[in-house]
């Protein structure tokens, strides 16, 4: 059993009446962040305007390969950083034809980054999109896997985990095999999965885009978004910014945009770099106390256990019938989605009682992470069920 509620005391401690149950949206920092935060302000001062030369010479290079090596990516270089992953997507739209409308195959279960930038370039007419309803999700994959195989896709993208149901998209090779042409861009949205079930790209790394970062279950807070980039797709990015080609950047600026060749290829411009601080004192903790992604799915998945049948003890109106991924169910992420008419009121009354949950429309989610312990469970339980009297 795992118990690393006193790694996360300041948070803990900041509001102890809290009952945090969204590390699926928000997930606490881990104290070894609060370190790591001053770090990036020391380094600031002592560096002054030498600061970029530690930050993209040591700190952005950790970064990268802490992510690499969670995803099995054989060269950590084909990782770029942003702010946050709506710029990633419009840096990957950018690559897109000028002289047709893009051709865009997704779900209809994707994140607002990619839901809101989608439908609005496809109301002007600059991209064609195509969605594939992700419910029923039994045959979701079956379904998503015979659009993909029509071909004439620039851009078919997918959810490791569909975030408004905790759903696993389990055969990531399979859908991408589904693809036939060799130029398409396929992107994986991998937020709900990176660090929080166990990822293998080894075999897809010179074939997809995989796009996360470090809000969720990284622990480590906006600002480090990031993405796998593989070569020969989008080496040109119109929406460049001035880091593309920073190893460039002292020379004359004549002829032709240059651009980087890995990963760097789709790099903005100037950024605060105190997220990577955090990512990579996480990441480090992490690796000293042996945990890896597996781990942290399975003391997912045990909480989630608890949570729930002592829900069913405590007489809570919210119960195992109502959830959409069961918990027999091994392509169950990390947090629980409970589908009610009445989701909103039930989120509304356990707020006001210092319970934190979100909902989307009639969904109503509950997230579990390493600041939670199975142990404590059944009072989580107990509360939400009184909240909810």
């Amino acid at each position: 059993m795992l118990d690393l509620r006193d790694h996360f005391s300041r948070t803990r401690a900041a509001a102890p009446e809290r009952l945090h149950l969204a590390a699926h949206s928000h997930h606490a920092w881990p104290d070894v962040t609060r370190a790591a935060q001053e770090a990036a302000w020391d380094d600031a001062a002592r560096l002054a305007d030498g600061k970029w030369e530690h930050v993209l010479g040591s700190v952005w290079p950790e970064a990268q390969g802490h992510v690499a090596r969670v995803l099995g990516l054989p060269d950590p270089r084909s990782v770029v950083f942003a702010q946050n992953t709506f710029e990633l997507w419009l840096r990957l739209f950018s690559c897109m034809p000028t002289h047709r409308p893009a051709r865009v195959l997704a779900t209809d279960g994707e994140f607002h980054s990619f839901t809101r930038l989608s439908r609005r370039l496809a109301e002007d007419g600059l991209i064609a999109l195509v969605t594939v309803p992700v419910e029923p999700f039994a045959t979701f994959e079956a379904r998503f896997a015979t659009e993909a195989a029509r071909g004439g896709s620039d851009i078919v993208l997918f959810s490791q985990v569909l975030f408004g149901s905790g759903f696993v998209v389990a055969d990531l090779e399979g859908l991408v095999a589904a693809v036939p042409d060799r130029e398409t861009f396929v992107v994986i949205d991998g937020y709900h999965g990176f660090l929080a079930l166990p990822t293998d790209l080894s075999r897809l790394a010179d074939r997809v885009f995989y796009m996360s970062g470090g809000y969720k279950y990284v622990m480590s807070g906006e600002g480090t978004a990031f993405m796998h980039c593989p070569r020969g797709f989008g080496e040109r990015p119109r929406a460049t910014g001035w880091y593309a080609a920073f190893g460039t950047l002292a020379a004359r600026q004549d002829g032709g945009v240059g651009y980087a060749e890995d990963g760097f290829r789709f790099m903005g411009a100037t950024f605060d770099p105190t997220a990577l601080y955090r990512l990579n004192a996480v990441m480090r903790w992490l690796a000293g106390l042996g945990i890896d992604a597996a781990r942290v799915h399975a003391h997912a998945h045990a909480c989630q256990r608890a949570f729930v049948a002592a829900l069913q003890e405590a007489g809570a109106p919210i119960s195992r019938a109502d959830l959409l991924i069961g918990l027999d169910d091994p392509r169950r992420a990390n947090f629980l989605a409970f589908r009610r008419p009445d989701a909103a009121d039930l989120h509304a009354r356990l707020l006001a009682a210092q319970i934190v949950t979100d909902v989307r429309a009639d969904v109503l989610r509950f997230g579990f992470g390493l600041y939670h312990a199975e142990e404590e469970m059944p009072e989580a339980a107990r509360r939400v069920a009184a909240a909810l009297a």
